[in-house]
């Protein structure tokens, strides 16, 4: 799966895990160049806290575009650190 933004790859893995019809990649899979940390949390009744970050990509920003979940509920363990995509990120085989 590939995670794509402003016509370029932020993301990549063979191996997400698919909750909630969201593909989640490893984090170790990020481009980190375009990454920055967001102070935006936001909460799930069922997994929990979410961090956020914002894609900084050829000099527009995409804030709050990605989120992960650092210490999830239980139900919700197999993505702790895993990073999800929305505003606009084109996930795809």
């Amino acid at each position: 799966m590939k995670a794509v933004w402003n016509g370029h790859v932020v993301a990549e893995s063979t191996d997400t895990v698919v909750v909630d019809g969201n593909h989640y990649f490893p984090p170790a899979c990020l481009k980190s160049e375009f990454f920055s940390e967001s102070s935006r949390t936001n909460v799930c009744g069922w997994k929990g806290t979410a961090n956020c970050y914002s894609l900084n990509v050829d000099g527009q920003t995409n804030g709050d575009a990605a989120w992960y979940y650092t210490e999830p509920k239980d139900a919700a363990k197999q993505i702790r650190g895993h990073v999800a995509f929305w505003k606009g990120v084109i996930v795809s085989p």
